[in-house]
């Protein structure tokens, strides 16, 4: 049953991603690299995305230091189970002016992973979209006609190899080495009119490409140990070094026409411009320093409350190709609360409210200064978010990868921007899903 999960899970999440091709329609990837289209498991992302929380079923991606982790009792304290975790989304999001409004929908494979135990070591690997680029936006002239009209899509995509070590009992150490690709592609169009106000027949689009690459690194330390009988004393803190991606750079111009009935563009001629003579066929786009430190209480298995706290010097960031003097960089940060609750983990019978007690139930909220300051107006977010985490396994079954996986659904609604000086605001709802998979790969033999 679970493989035909997983399956089917795939599929559908490939389709959607492939028909959309991109993961965000928000009119901010204009800026940077794009959004930032990962912010943790659907697992975190429920609990207003909280990552501090470590434990031995789910990957947390934010923190490399939770590859290793203790045995767990339900394979008699001699090993931890393999750990799979697909995610995506599905994002709704309605779009606001002092003047209009608009809405668009976008769905997303969002991230793939693998952590294997290998005694007091863990390692992890896989896929993570992390920016994405979708936007369309047009502005109009003092008559109400078309003045320009700017397009872009692409991201950047991040594979990871993980690897961590379990010092002692509840502290453990990680790093995270990133290699970083993808592309972002934009066009921009400044529509030219004759004297009676007609449109030209031929207009100029100008077309850029950056092609990205480099490596980043992530460093984590995570700490659980109990303070009382009961209660879990859980902490976790990260940092990212600065790094500099390499980006290649193309840039064009094109003459096209415009269908007045459905606005395709039909490219005409196109002429290549030479950026190695402005110096900018090859820069470096510098992405800025991350910290983030968090704790908790809690009673194991049972419920857990805590916070988080995250900054950027994104005030560092910097891409000659694409400076602007109407947008610049600050300091971002961000805050979450969060938790979750287990009314009884260890409900083990066949009725429908043994399982509702094996249910675990999420719910947080967040705050982010995203760093963007366009037109002297700082983008702030603003998300409340919720989720279940449903186990997989029936409750009379001796499977131990079916006790430990579960399928995870998360909501989050919140928005994105302001209204103020000609910006606009995000409406957005976030839906969520994945799938965290455990099973056992190697059993010690037993003899009588």
């Amino acid at each position: 049953m679970i493989k035909k999960l997983i399956l089917v899970f795939i599929g559908v999440l490939t389709i959607q991603s492939y028909a959309q091709q991109r993961g965000t329609a928000s009119p901010y990837s204009f800026y940077g690299i794009g959004s930032l289209k990962f912010k943790s498991t659907v697992e975190n992302r429920s609990m207003g995305g909280l990552s501090v929380y470590v434990d031995s079923i789910h990957v947390n991606l934010r923190n490399p230091a939770s590859y290793a982790t203790e045995n767990i009792q339900l394979l008699r304290n001699e090993s931890r189970p393999v750990k799979y975790t697909i995610g995506g989304s599905y994002s709704s999001i309605g779009l606001q002016t002092e003047t209009n409004k608009d809405n668009a929908s976008t769905t997303s494979l969002d991230y793939l992973a693998l952590s294997l135990p290998l005694g007091k070591f863990g390692v992890g690997f896989g896929l993570v979209p992390y920016t994405s680029v979708g936007y369309k936006l047009e502005t109009l002239n003092g008559q109400g006609d078309k003045e320009s009209r700017f397009t872009g899509k692409g991201g950047v995509n991040r594979v990871f190899l993980s690897a961590a070590y379990l010092i002692k009992k509840g502290l453990s150490i990680g790093v995270d080495a990133n290699y970083n690709f993808g592309n972002i592609e934009n066009a921009n169009i400044l529509y030219l009119y004759d004297d009676d106000g007609i449109p030209l027949f031929n207009q100029t689009r100008e077309n850029n490409r950056s092609n990205l690459s480099g490596l980043s690194f992530n460093f984590g330390l995570s700490y659980r140990g109990m303070i009382s009988e009961k209660l879990q004393f859980v902490s976790g803190i990260t940092y990212s070094p600065q790094t500099d991606l390499t980006s290649k750079n193309e840039r064009s111009l094109s003459t096209i026409a415009i269908s007045s009935s459905t606005e395709q563009e039909f490219v005409n001629n196109t002429v290549d411009i030479d950026l190695g003579a402005l110096g900018l066929d090859e820069t470096d786009l510098i992405m800025p320093s991350k910290f983030s430190i968090g704790a908790g209480i809690g009673a194991p298995r049972k419920w857990f409350v805590g916070a988080e706290y995250t900054s950027l010097k994104t005030s560092n960031f910097s891409n000659a190709l694409y400076d602007t003097s109407a947008t610049t960089y600050e300091d971002s940060y961000s805050f979450s609360v969060g938790g979750f609750f287990v009314p009884d983990y260890t409900s083990y019978t066949s009725s429908v409210s043994s399982y509702l007690k094996r249910v675990t139930y999420r719910g947080g909220l967040r705050f982010e200064k995203t760093g963007l300051n366009i037109n002297n107006e700082s983008i702030n977010e603003f998300g409340i978010s919720f989720g279940l985490g449903l186990p997989l396994g029936a409750s009379n079954t001796n499977n131990i990868s079916g006790l430990l996986s579960n399928i995870n659904f998360g909501c989050e609604i919140g928005k994105r921007g302001t209204t103020n000086n000609n910006l606009i605001k995000e409406n957005f709802i976030n839906f969520q899903i994945s799938l965290s998979l455990n099973d056992r790969w190697f059993e010690k033999s037993k003899y009588n």
